[in-house]
């Protein structure tokens, strides 16, 4: 069973508390550019293993410096709380590294 979508207002207060993401094609959308194609290799392998985790596994690329990262809930085609938890973990790990 999947899990439950955020409504709007869950989603615009969560939206607002992660200002470094926007919302794409009905999920959560950030781009990163890090130092080094190192550093971003880094942030993407961290963040795998909570990911896996989490059951939760974001849509991405890298090309060199720069990822680029996609969450959404196929099962429920939307945001859901383990979106956000997703996201939160992609922003803390990406301060590391950034």
């Amino acid at each position: 069973m999947a899990d439950p979508l955020l409504d709007d207002e869950a989603l615009a207060v969560a939206l607002a508390e992660l200002p470094s993401w926007s919302m794409r094609d009905g999920g959560l959308h950030r781009e990163l550019v890090f130092p080094s194609f190192t550093a971003a290799f880094a942030f993407m392998t961290e963040l795998a293993v909570v990911a896996e985790r989490l059951d939760h596994h974001p849509d991405w690329c890298n090309s060199g410096r720069r990822v680029t990262i996609d969450v959404i809930s196929h099962a429920a085609a939307g945001v859901t709380a383990r979106c956000m938890a997703l996201a939160r973990s992609a922003d803390e790990i990406a301060a590391r590294h950034l």
